[in-house]
């Protein structure tokens, strides 16, 4: 995986020098799994390498327009669920009863999918319990 890491300090309009090309960070670990899906999928790697640059990167805007989009769709779905009940609604709306109003729906819809994934893993592994394996 590579990530752009700031190299010099944010300028008075809060962008880095124009000059300095950005610096990459290395994953091991990432990049043992790159490697072993090129790998697995060596007709998939000789097509991403044969796409011209602009396709390539349009491809990967397209997909942080796609993650953007899922987590809208989950932050809804979450919001939806607390809305329709009224008492969830109280509960969370006194949890962020101090914060700014521009932040309290951005904050209760992370707390939602919290809560949401914490009820799913907790459910999971009552459900392994009962089937007698050990979690």
């Amino acid at each position: 995986m590579i990530k752009t890491k700031p190299t010099a300090p944010a300028g008075a309009g809060g962008n880095a020098a124009p000059t300095d090309p950005p610096t990459f960070r290395i994953n091991p670990e990432v990049d043992a799994k790159i490697d072993a899906h090129i790998k697995e999928n060596p007709k998939y790697w000789a097509y991403i390498q044969a796409m011209p640059r602009e396709r390539l990167e349009r491809s990967v805007v397209l997909n942080e327009v796609r993650e953007l989009d899922r987590q809208q769709r989950v932050r809804v779905g979450v919001l939806k669920q607390i809305n329709r009940n009224p008492e969830l609604k109280r509960a969370y709306d006194l949890l962020v009863k101090d914060l700014p109003d521009e932040q309290k729906e951005v904050v209760i819809a992370q707390i939602g999918r919290t809560a949401r994934r914490a009820v799913a893993r907790a459910q999971g592994q009552e459900q392994t319990r009962q089937q007698g394996v050990s979690v």
